[in-house]
């Protein structure tokens, strides 16, 4: 506490004579505690606490004052104002402080310590005078903490908000609807889910929306892509190891698991999982326990929820002996599917508005207009690549800077149609398998076309050579030996 702080007290106590000896055993510090304002009911107390909240760090109450709240009732009342305000009460309802079924009472109501009325010099002083003052002192660092504890956590919720709102899962279809309502029934539980779509559906998405609307919001949302990983390295990575479990393990290492603690680990692609690692996983969902590579004592216990992902169907995994069976039914309790974007059309109009407009802005371009014919073309597309290829056209598209977007233009970023017209002589036809060409004449008819191709469409020999990673001498020699026109 530094020497410039003051504890603002309220003190709720209708005797003038407690009064008196309350200010009394204050008096002492009284260049680090004062009391601000005296109030002999909880009504009123309660009123100041409302209308001035941040103006008092400790209240003082009597538990049994005349009229109005009062209390465990008024502790409440309090506590539901602010909970960061510490209450000390002073009673002369026990002198016994061995009565712990009144002491549990008081705590639970909320309240931060209480004490009797009745010390040594009951004149002067509230209590023993040493204890009062450090329960004060105490109960203002206590509010404090809590102070900060509650604007971190105010700030790690706008980070949750702010989350959400970048990934939240957008689309009119009864498919997204479903998921989204899922999504919510999951949010107030622990239960393991295993997502299935195939890729670019937002698996990733769906998951992360789980956690953040989840009770485990303020902990960690841990990924991996189980297929990134070398096998070798996979248990390494999920569970963790102990300083000289292997040549190179130079210090302990936290595995996933153990960063997940308290919060979500999120298994992409869990179908790519080793066997081995498959066995340890399942333990670690059945035990809640993790065994690190070269640790010899007690195994670590961790409180993680599992969001499991995959684009295989997990079944026939199972009967090629890839994919244990037991550890399917442990992940598979709450089954997730999402579709594919080309059953779900109504949402590409969606997605598409939503990419244009946020990534015009990222990328500091003008939006284009979508002529509704263009809508019908993305509508008729199958998007093998899903809402991850949906992004990838738009920012394609973006980058061509077309002022209006016609179903031309989608046919071409789509490459359903060659940008350039090219006749039938540019393209090579293999059709007579018993007459077929040597490879060598082969190779001399695609070298004469790519020649002719790059020089048509290159502004001098000098920029057809570099495009072709050619010195200028070579460039024409071999133009010359193919027979073309210098």
């Amino acid at each position: 506490m530094s020497t410039d702080e003051r504890i603002q007290v309220l003190l709720i106590e209708d005797e003038e004579f407690d009064v008196r000896r309350v200010r009394s055993t204050l008096k002492p510090f009284e260049h680090q505690i004062e009391i601000r304002d005296v109030v002999s009911n909880g009504d009123s107390a309660l009123e100041l606490l409302e209308h001035r909240t941040d103006l008092y760090d400790v209240v003082i109450m009597d538990l049994q004052i005349a009229g109005g709240t009062m209390g465990e009732l008024l502790i409440r009342a309090i506590k539901k104002i602010s909970p960061s305000y510490q209450i000390i009460v002073i009673t002369k309802m026990t002198v016994n402080i061995t009565d712990f079924d009144f002491a549990n009472r008081i705590l639970q109501a909320g309240a931060f310590w209480y004490c009797t009325k009745y010390p040594s010099d009951i004149e002067n002083y509230i209590y023993q005078p040493t204890d009062f003052i450090l329960s004060i002192f105490n109960a203002y660092q206590r509010k404090k903490l809590e102070k900060e504890k509650s604007r971190s956590e105010k700030k790690l919720l706008r980070n949750v908000e702010g989350m959400l709102s970048r990934t939240k899962i957008l689309g009119v279809s009864e498919q997204i609807q479903k998921i989204r309502a899922q999504i919510k029934q999951l949010a107030v539980t622990d239960a393991t889910v295993l997502i299935s779509g195939a890729s670019g559906t937002g698996k990733e998405l769906v998951a992360i929306n789980i956690h953040y609307e989840s009770k485990r919001k303020l902990e960690n949302f841990v990924p991996i892509n189980c297929g990134s990983i070398p096998d070798e390295l996979i248990e390494s990575e999920l569970f963790g190891y102990e300083k000289g479990a292997f040549t190179g393990a130079n210090a302990n290492k936290r595995g996933l698991f153990e960063q997940a603690n308290h919060g979500t680990l999120f298994l992409d692609e869990v179908a790519e999982l080793p066997l081995t690692a498959q066995v340890k996983l399942l333990r670690v969902i059945q035990d809640g326990e993790i065994e690190k590579i070269g640790r010899t004592g007690e195994k670590v216990k961790v409180d993680v929820r599992i969001i499991a992902a995959t684009n295989k169907v997990l079944q026939q995994e199972i009967a090629a002996g890839k994919f244990r069976e037991d550890l399917f039914y442990r992940l598979h309790v709450v089954p997730l599917n999402m579709a594919p974007l080309k059953e779900r059309p109504d949402d590409i109009l969606v997605l598409w508005e939503h990419f244009m407009r946020q990534m015009s802005i990222d990328m500091i371009k003008s939006t284009p207009t979508t002529e509704e014919a263009a809508f019908e073309a993305l509508k008729r597309y199958d998007w093998p690549g899903n809402i991850r290829e949906l992004e990838n056209v738009v920012q394609r598209l973006l980058l061509r800077e077309e002022k209006v977007i016609t179903p031309k233009i989608i046919e071409e970023v789509l490459f359903l149609r060659p940008v350039s017209p090219h006749t039938e002589n540019d393209a090579i036809f293999f059709q007579d398998a018993e007459n077929a060409t040597t490879l060598r004449e082969m190779e001399s008819i695609f070298r004469k076309k790519y020649f002719e191709f790059i020089r048509k469409h290159s502004s001098s020999d000098a920029e057809a050579a570099r495009k072709l990673g050619l010195a200028p001498p070579n460039f024409h020699r071999m133009c010359k030996e193919l027979g073309l026109k210098g």
